[in-house]
């Protein structure tokens, strides 16, 4: 943050929650404030949830963190284009949506498949001193894919769809990338009041292993017989077993959730030229 030129205030987090009473207490101080979330995906979902709904509050991200999926909406030099603080400081700002999972509110992508398995047991490996965070994924992946299994039973309510069976992914847009590489919707749009849900039934690692590369491409509508769509505002889920779920990185496990449009909002500044 030495390279900002306006008058400005670093805080430090110690510990989980600190992002988000940190940004909290700025917005109810009811002066304008932008809110520079200095992190990866985790530490930019703590400050949406603590500035969300405070017009006068704005949020931004600087790219500090192993994973940055939400700023990848704005193209692949996005890192150059939000480590720029200046143009940043003096940048446009929009209301995007938010996405409400079971109280937990979420800018980018919400899953509930065994890609979020995946990703909620990479930080059971991330700390091992041999393997690099490329290197947990991959023994994560291994262990959920192979050995614990693709699908799990589950019921999903969305649109006129009530669908009830063995899931592999179900996924919840609001951006478009998660998992480090994956962008499903293409599409997607932070501020056109719609969840982009893909649904993923039962498959076998053969078909998962050939349709895996396809899905993190976007290109679900070319295999209507393997994946369902709907694009609404809610989408319920539930299972007699416990649903990992990860909202924008941070790990939720429950037997039933929701996740629907908020009614809240959050302000996002970025540098100006800057598109989604």
């Amino acid at each position: 943050m030495d390279q900002l030129s306006i008058p400005h205030e670093r805080l430090y987090t110690t510990g989980e929650g600190d992002a988000c009473r940190l940004a909290r207490q700025a917005a109810k101080s009811g002066e304008d404030v932008r809110i520079y979330a200095c992190g990866g995906d985790g530490t930019l979902n703590e400050v949406v949830n603590g500035a969300a709904g405070f017009p006068n509050a704005a949020i931004t991200c600087v790219p500090k963190g192993t994973g940055n999926d939400f700023l990848k909406i704005f193209g692949p030099h996005y890192r150059a284009l939000f480590y720029d603080l200046e143009a940043l400081a003096v940048g446009p700002q929009t209301p995007f949506d938010l996405m409400d999972c079971n109280g937990k509110l979420g800018l980018d992508v919400v899953c509930a498949g065994v890609d979020a398995r995946i990703a909620a047991d990479v930080h059971r490996y991330k700390d091992w001193r041999f393997l690099s965070g490329k290197g947990a994924y991959i023994v994560s992946l291994v262990e959920n894919i192979l050995f614990k299994g693709i699908n799990r039973p589950m019921k999903v309510k969305m649109g006129d769809l009530d669908w009830q069976g063995d899931a592999a992914i179900l996924c919840i847009c609001n951006g478009r990338h998660y998992g480090g590489g994956f962008m499903p919707v293409a599409d997607a749009m932070p501020d056109d009041g719609v969840l982009d849900t893909l649904l993923v039934p039962k498959v076998s690692l053969f078909t998962f292993a050939r349709l895996v590369g396809k899905y993190a491409q976007g290109l679900y509508k070319n295999y209507p017989q393997l994946i369902r769509d709907y694009h609404g505002q809610c989408i319920t889920y539930s299972s007699t077993q416990t649903i990992t779920t990860v909202v924008d990185g941070e790990v939720m496990r429950d037997t039933s959730f929701t996740v629907r449009l908020s009614e809240k909002k959050v302000n996002f500044f970025y540098p100006q030229g800057a598109h989604w």
